[in-house]
């Protein structure tokens, strides 16, 4: 008599699995839940009224992406350049100058973007606000581990691609630089460059498009061992009926 196949391993292997996929679909679930919650909270921040600069290292993580508003004294000779692509595809640089608050501690403050023909600041000269001025714009804490695809940054051009405080202070010789930078907002200037308000703090929120693949797999797992069952109870159907020849 023909011996039968078990199908013990089988359902141990394809049920696992469909369980399996349908718990990353499930953790994908939780993940979009979570990502709503904090796409509502940075929304929230952003929309808020501007608060004044924090004093202690403790509020920054708390701060990020907060409005705040200071006063001082834009140090236009100590402007750095960090390299930068506009949305419709233009190169460019975002203009990063030191700001002197009243207090004579440093904030660097991004203005926004201008063209690689406007680097030179006498082509923007009509943007180059002197004197006392009033700042407002997003808290942003640098990126203190930036990505492998991220260029070096080449102090001796005066040329970044990642805002490494600390590299920029030394390279213009500035102390008191405080441990955040902000982006400034859109406000127009004379001239119309830098152009400001280039800051863009959406979150992707992928995660349904993930949980559907999971879960998708994990119907597919199913479906395939349900044929796997089929086959099994056809050939179970056949060797019954199969004359027993022992």
């Amino acid at each position: 008599m023909k011996e039968r196949r078990s199908l013990f391993w089988p359902s141990l292997f394809w049920l696992s699995l469909s369980l399996a996929l349908a718990g990353l679909g499930t953790w994908q679930v939780e993940r979009l839940h979570w990502k709503e919650g904090l796409i509502a909270r940075l929304e929230a921040t952003i929309s808020g009224p501007p608060s004044a600069l924090p004093d202690a290292q403790a509020a920054l993580g708390r701060m990020e992406f907060r409005h705040v508003k200071f006063t001082g004294t834009f140090l236009n000779d100590k402007e750095l350049y960090r390299h930068a692509i506009a949305a419709d595809g233009t190169p460019g640089f975002h203009v990063v100058t030191p700001f002197r608050l009243e207090s004579g501690d440093i904030v660097l403050v991004d203005r926004g973007f201008v063209p690689e023909d406007r680097r030179n600041p006498a082509t923007r000269a009509a943007g180059q606000i002197e004197g006392t001025t009033s700042v407002t714009g997003l808290l942003r804490l640098p990126d203190t581990a930036p990505s492998w695809f991220t260029p070096a940054n080449e102090p001796g051009k005066n040329l970044w691609f990642s805002m490494d405080l600390a590299a920029m202070a030394a390279a213009r010789g500035l102390s008191r630089v405080l441990p955040f930078f902000v982006d400034a907002d859109s406000v127009p200037l004379p001239g119309g460059y830098p152009v400001g308000g280039q800051t863009s703090p959406r979150l992707p929120n992928n995660h349904l498009q993930y949980a559907l693949t999971w879960y998708g797999l994990a119907l597919v797992a199913l479906v395939y061992y349900a044929l796997i069952v089929r086959r099994w109870l056809k050939e179970k159907d056949h060797i019954e009926r199969l004359p027993d020849t022992a």
